[in-house]
């Protein structure tokens, strides 16, 4: 029992992880890309763009790490690239024509969309039970509704609060399920990658 919970708040922390890496990755390279290409007739913006796409590797690897921590799905790593030889603007040149690069921005940038799922689906699977079976806590002091209905006695109260434990157990298997699916995602991350 204790050891379904522990794996229960993992999954829970797991896509709550998954949102916001995915909002920071999309902010990140978004503006970042932008800005870079915007002051790229400065003396600034090359730089720029060839430090920002030096971070995918890293990003990358951060995304491994905790995939293999919350599902327990080994993925090998990347293996290191060595920085091109030569001044700044040759190895300009390399990390911007490198595609692994551009790959790695498309996929980190595609999390956001998995992360609002996740933040949704992690919602409505973990924390919606939970305040179900809080309902006969709740409802002598607050005005609760659930489904239109006003909860006003405790008969009712204990119903909701039987609805949050069955769907504390069924929800857990669809929650243990998104996060291997998620996994799967950055599997699929790395074979595009390395490609």
């Amino acid at each position: 029992m204790k050891r379904a919970i522990m794996r229960n708040v993992q999954n829970v922390i797991f896509l709550l992880f998954t949102f916001v890496s995915g909002v920071f990755y999309l902010c990140f390279y978004l503006v970042s890309i932008m800005l870079g290409l915007a002051l790229s007739f400065t003396v600034v913006g090359i730089p720029l763009l060839t430090h920002v796409l030096r971070t995918t590797q890293i990003f990358v690897q951060h995304e491994r790490i905790q995939t293999k921590i919350y599902t327990d799905i080994s993925i090998e790593p990347l293996e290191t690239r060595q920085r091109a030889e030569g001044n700044q603007w040759m190895q300009a040149k390399v990390e911007l024509m490198d595609v692994r690069n551009w790959i790695s921005v498309y996929w980190l940038m595609q999390k956001f969309f998995i992360g609002c799922v996740c933040l949704v689906v992690g919602v409505l699977i973990y924390i919606g039970p939970v305040c179900f079976a809080l309902v006969p806590l709740l409802y002598p002091y607050l005005e609760l509704t659930f489904f239109g209905f006003l909860v006003d006695s405790d008969l009712m109260a204990l119903q909701i609060m039987g609805l949050g434990f069955i769907l504390m157990i069924g929800c857990s298997k669809i929650g243990n399920g998104l996060v291997q699916l998620i996994g799967g995602y950055t599997r699929l991350m790395f074979k595009a990658i390395r490609r």
